[in-house]
């Protein structure tokens, strides 16, 4: 599953938007958006996804349940 940002939660802060190993995370209308084609949770960087760990704001960054969980290439 990607991630996704609660807009009304966001700040704004951008302290995810550097974190994101795969240029998922974007500003868009006051908030930061992240990409679901691009998220790949993290997987095969790192242990936590990292916009949840820079997050300053607990419950910004969750999972969008819309789409299936990631699958690394083998």
């Amino acid at each position: 599953m990607a991630y996704t940002i609660v807009a009304e939660n966001c700040t704004s802060c951008a302290a995810c938007e550097a974190e994101c190993p795969n240029v998922a995370i974007s500003a868009k209308d006051f908030a930061f958006v992240i990409n679901p084609k691009k998220c790949t949770e993290c997987i095969g960087y790192f242990d936590d996804p990292q916009c949840v760990a820079v997050c300053p704001i607990d419950a910004t960054c969750i999972i969008d349940t819309v789409y299936p969980r990631y699958q690394a290439r083998a």
